[in-house]
């Protein structure tokens, strides 16, 4: 397996071409993990409506940690790009090393909080029947943490050095370990043991490092280790190391705000019922696979966005990120519209009953509209990430979140009216987010230098 990479020249063009190429196999990379998480699911709704709702809570509050690594990662694909488009790959080689640093003492720090501060958090907030159940599979599910950072650090690489063609080896291998380990956990099945709701921790544990051994036996295998000289040290570098945080630590806690207020949502979803928490949790299944497009594109802006000032061609900034957000516009919309016109066979893919689908079908219809402005905002977010200036993202994110958090405290504690009004407040977040990132990006104060 080498790489068909012959030259280093990683300068991006802007068309239509370029676009997909780097998008498409990000796309497909992230259909696969979207398929699991959506089998997984299944797998735990036929196990039990409790375990499908408590799926809910572990799965948001292991996304917290899971999107801190996904913050610097978004970081490192910015100062990789960036590198990229002033021609000066030979950085690479620090920058992943520096990463993976980073990475390393990042997931030991989560690990820790998780076995031993979050039981008191969790316990305050979650209900006395779920907590043992939901501690216990936290505390096996973060130990993939190290994993996952490391193979999300990967993809980075792969990604910014125009290789995302390779992306979808380690994805796959990943997917179909945790698919096969789902099965043997959760059920007991061919002699392995009946783990029920916690295999699909040891599982997701498994898959992970998987994954890792994976995309770095791709990276070795496709030549592109020796081409950059890849993990030759693993030395102090100040100067790469500073350059990452300011751009990563910003972005860190941009993405655990975002996602710890999502877990804010879920934990008040509990007073409402199994049911309310059952449906949510299906509609987390919904964002990831009406999301699959949206996310590659918006990794794609990062990239594209960051190669371009690396090039000086500012002025071509604005046009690639408009062409960028109609692909996503266009391919998320084609996803909702079969979501929309076959809910009662999604629905019926988690084995529950007809209360479930009744209840259920108003909450994708609302969630739907959340999501179309959800495929452009992202874009112009990703397109403010790809500046650098990740200060800006997270003032963008805090101010959202508040004007998020005011309407879901209202419709949920003050005046409920229902589990799809609730939902709402998805509209109303990526709307703020897409009105702040636009006007940012049409001021053009990302052109000056950041402090």
């Amino acid at each position: 397996m080498e790489s068909h990479v012959s030259n280093n020249d990683l300068r991006v063009k802007v068309n239509n071409k370029q676009i997909l190429s780097i998008a498409i196999p990000i796309t497909l990379a992230i259909i696969i993990p979207q398929l699991n998480l959506l089998v997984n699911s299944i797998f735990l709704g036929h196990l039990s409506n409790e375990a499908l709702g408590n799926a809910g809570i572990t799965g948001i509050f292991y996304l917290i940690f899971a999107v801190a690594g996904h913050g610097l990662n978004s970081s490192m694909q910015s100062v990789f790009s960036g590198y990229a488009g002033s021609g000066k790959p030979e950085a690479f080689k620090t920058v992943l090393s520096q990463g993976i640093r980073i990475s390393l003492q990042l997931s030991v720090f989560f690990i820790l909080f998780t076995w031993f501060i979050a039981p008191y958090i969790l316990k305050s907030v979650s209900s006395p029947q779920a907590y043992p159940m939901e501690m216990s599979f936290l505390r096996i599910r973060i130990l993939g943490l190290p994993f996952l950072f490391l193979f999300q650090m990967g993809n980075s690489f792969l990604i910014s050095s125009l290789n995302s063609r390779f992306l979808m080896i380690g994805f796959i291998c990943e997917a179909l370990v945790n698919i096969i380990l789902d099965y043997l956990f959760i059920f007991g099945k061919f002699g392995f043991p009946n783990l029920g709701f916690n295999g699909a921790a040891v599982a997701s544990v498994i898959s992970e490092c998987v994954g890792m051994i994976v995309v770095f036996w791709v990276i070795y295998g496709t030549g592109l280790k020796k081409k950059f000289k890849l993990l030759s040290s693993f030395s102090f570098d100040k100067e790469i190391n500073k350059k990452i945080l300011n751009v990563a630590v910003p972005l860190i806690f941009q993405f655990i705000i975002s996602i710890t207020t999502w877990l804010v949502f879920f934990l008040l979803i509990e007073s409402k019922g199994t049911m309310a928490k059952a449906i949510s949790n299906t509609m987390r299944n919904v964002f990831g696979l009406a999301g699959v497009f949206v996310w590659a594109f918006a990794g794609t802006s990062n990239t594209m966005v960051s190669n371009l000032i690396g090039q000086g061609r500012n002025e071509m900034v604005i046009p690639v990120v408009k062409k960028i957000s109609l692909w996503s516009l266009g391919l998320c919309l084609l996803m909702i519209l079969f979501l929309n016109i076959f809910p009662v066979a999604f629905f019926n893919l988690f084995g529950q009953n007809e209360t479930f689908l009744k209840e259920g079908i108003p909450v994708i219809r609302v969630v739907s509209l959340g999501m179309i402005f959800m495929s452009v905002s992202n874009i112009w977010l990703n397109a403010v990430t790809g500046t650098g200036n990740t200060k800006v993202n997270l003032l963008i994110e805090i101010i959202s979140i508040l004007i998020y958090l005011i309407y879901t405290f209202y419709f949920m504690k003050f005046h409920y009216i229902s589990l799809s009004i609730a939902w709402s407040n998805e509209f109303l977040y990526w709307n703020s987010i897409l009105i702040m990132s636009f006007l940012y990006m049409r001021s053009r104060k990302w052109e000056k230098p950041i402090s």
